[in-house]
């Protein structure tokens, strides 16, 4: 696994750049290419942060833990992408399962693992509505306005869609397609 290991308003020890790197390497075993991670971590008030993506074979795993000791932090965030793992390849292996004959177990990185019974995706509710043109100031106010979390729009600039949406922090941030 590649690291990419950041510190925002905190001093990274060699004991706790090691300590994430060995945490996070027992994940390599779910992964057939050699995924890469980004670590942050920090401080929120009194306590440690730590927040962690793996990007491997097009898909990203990700999650942020707050605690008042790193290495506890560090532990919870491996157990919680690995969660994420294990979901995503049972729900992969349901799928499979449903268009070939295969038991009860998926086959990753030569071992087996058992469905942990994840049930399909429900959508209860669909909308359609007509996508303007705007810059990102304007359709952050529009989401404001709304009240919404995130909000889908056409950037004048660039005529790409685009997602705005408000994070944990208070901040705003904007997600773009890449070709």
């Amino acid at each position: 696994m590649k690291f990419n290991i950041i510190g925002r308003k905190y001093n990274i020890k060699d004991s706790v750049r090691e300590y994430v790197e060995k945490k996070l390497s027992k994940l390599d075993k779910f992964f057939k290419d050699e995924p890469t991670a980004r670590v942050v971590l920090g401080t929120i008030k009194d306590n440690d942060y730590i927040e962690a993506q793996i990007n491997a074979g097009g898909m990203i795993f990700r999650a942020e833990v707050e605690d008042k000791e790193i290495l506890a932090a560090i532990d919870k965030i491996v157990d919680i992408i690995e969660r994420q793992i294990r979901k995503n390849k049972t729900r992969l292996a349901k799928r499979i399962r449903e268009n070939s004959v295969m038991d009860n177990q998926l086959i990753m990185g030569g071992r087996y693992f058992e469905e942990d019974g994840e049930g399909e995706f429900e959508i209860v509710k669909k909308k359609r509505f007509a996508v303007k043109p705007m810059s990102t100031e304007e359709a952050i106010l529009q989401m404001n306005l709304l009240g919404h979390s995130f909000f889908v729009f056409k950037n004048v600039d660039t005529d790409e869609m685009n997602v705005v949406y408000k994070r944990k922090d208070g901040k705003y941030a904007l997600i773009e397609s890449v070709d």
